[in-house]
């Protein structure tokens, strides 16, 4: 299968390497406005372009293209991809509106091509052992989720002119930094109501347009209640990505700076199994970001178009976690930031 990155920053060449890697995957385009020996992808030994439109008529033959590119454009160069009919794996987040992922969607079940959303904290071996817990219900009826990130983001990441803090590109914290614990509350417990929120800048003025912090809470419409409590004001370094979960025959929480220790697990009538070890997360230098699982990605990628399983993430997961982040910030509008 022919696949073409588009946007070649830390994400795009992780993309590329994990394609490269793939027995049935080959790299056969990279994509990028800037200059090849800035980016250091060459490398990688395929044509690079800087346009994606005179990219797609020049490769005809490529099978998927990846858009790896700043959150703003994700829609845009969704849709044109899947308008030269080309399958697509777009970045967390799909897009930063429920409507530019409906329209993402029509496109692609216009022209019956598949779109597969990166959200690969759903393969690390701790959220595969929730979401068991949680479809065997082991841990019954469920009464409170409490999901704390908190992470370091300050003048390191915001660098002048780069698309990272911006409200057009980058679209705020939940989006960028934080989507894949809000698709792993979706994912385990479903879509969310009656949602409060408190929300403050206190680190970041001159560096975004939008908020650091805030505190979120919610129920579930499945039962029970929830709460997101977040911030990229940490100093220095990331402290942690955490869920608790608390049901009625018993309680669990999986922690560590990235989501990827359990740290309690008491069960009726169950004894906690020997999880498999969770992958370091994406270094970026001074800061660092989720679990390194795109191979995980192309694998399911390829084995779906093969017919050999089903997504991972669909489109419209994709589109629910979109739809819930705009949910959340329509109460962040709704008072001073």
């Amino acid at each position: 299968m022919k696949f073409a990155v588009v946007g070649c920053g830390h994400i795009g060449k992780r993309h590329a390497e994990m394609v490269g890697r793939h027995p049935e995957g080959e790299l056969v385009a990279l994509c990028d406005p800037r200059p090849s020996t800035e980016l250091g992808i060459e490398h990688f030994g395929v044509p690079v372009f800087e346009d994606m439109g005179a990219m797609l008529a020049a490769m005809p033959g490529i099978d998927v293209v990846n858009i790896c590119t700043p959150n703003g454009l994700h829609a845009r160069q969704s849709i044109l991809a899947l308008e030269q009919r080309k399958h697509v794996i777009v970045e967390k987040p799909m897009a930063l509106t429920k409507a530019d992922c409906e329209a993402i969607i029509y496109k692609a079940l216009q022209v019956h091509r598949t779109v597969f959303c990166v959200m690969q904290n759903r393969y690390s071996p701790p959220s595969q052992w929730l979401k068991q817990l949680v479809d065997e219900g082991h841990l019954g009826d469920i009464f409170l989720v409490q999901v704390n990130c908190y992470w370091n983001r300050d003048e390191r990441y915001y660098k002048p002119g780069n698309w990272k803090g911006s409200s057009d590109m980058d679209g705020g914290t939940l989006f960028t930094q934080f989507s894949h614990f809000v698709d792993i509350l979706y994912w385990l417990f479903g879509d969310i109501t009656e949602i409060q929120g408190r929300f403050a800048d206190f680190n970041h003025k001159g560096l975004t347009t939008f908020e650091d912090s805030g505190l979120v809470n919610f129920r579930f419409l499945n039962g029970g209640m929830g709460c997101i409590n977040y911030s990229t004001a940490v100093w220095d370094r990331n402290l942690e990505s955490s869920m608790t979960i608390i049901g009625s025959k018993g309680s669990v929480k999986v922690g560590g700076q990235y989501m990827d220790k359990v740290e309690y697990c008491h069960i009726k009538g169950y004894e906690m199994p020997e999880l498999a070890p969770t992958n370091p997360a994406n270094d970026y230098g001074h800061y660092k970001g989720s679990a390194n699982n795109h191979g995980f990605i192309v694998d399911n990628v390829v084995d779906t178009l093969k017919g050999r399983t089903t997504l991972t993430t669909n489109a419209l997961e994709g589109l629910k976690v979109v739809e819930i982040i705009e949910r959340i910030y329509q109460k962040r509008n709704e008072q001073p930031v």
